[in-house]
């Protein structure tokens, strides 16, 4: 069982840097892949980035890559994703998410568990 709790969400104005912390519980917690989400208001869910249990491999999606990084801290349980260069379309709920296959990161329904989110708001 893994439990996650993010943090970090802000309202911040375009061209700003946020970094969220997802922070789990959990012994195995180094064992699964960490990915994060964004959802914004009337769209679906959609992938932003991942990381796996090692941390040598991360993935990012196109509209995030060069502008945020993922990385893990598996001694404290935490994986952060900085966020820079924000714009006006990553105002979203940001979500962590726990998968112990590794298989299709950038799917949402293969990750078993989930954490409650944290709101980010770009501003003009």
């Amino acid at each position: 069982q893994v439990q996650l709790v993010e943090s970090g969400g802000a309202l911040v104005q375009a061209g700003g840097s946020l970094r969220l912390s997802c922070a789990a519980s959990g012994r195995t917690f180094s064992r699964y892949t960490i990915g994060w989400f964004r959802q914004a208001p009337g769209k679906e869910r959609e992938f932003v980035a991942a990381i796996r249990w090692s941390g040598g491999s991360t993935y990012y999606a196109d509209s995030v890559k060069g502008r945020f990084t993922i990385s893990r801290d598996n001694a404290k349980n935490t994986v952060y994703l900085q966020m820079n260069s924000l714009k006006l379309e990553d105002t979203a709920v940001y979500y962590c998410a726990a998968d112990k296959s590794g298989l299709r990161v950038t799917v949402p329904h293969v990750y078993e568990y989930w954490g409650q989110g944290t709101q980010v708001t770009v501003s003009s």
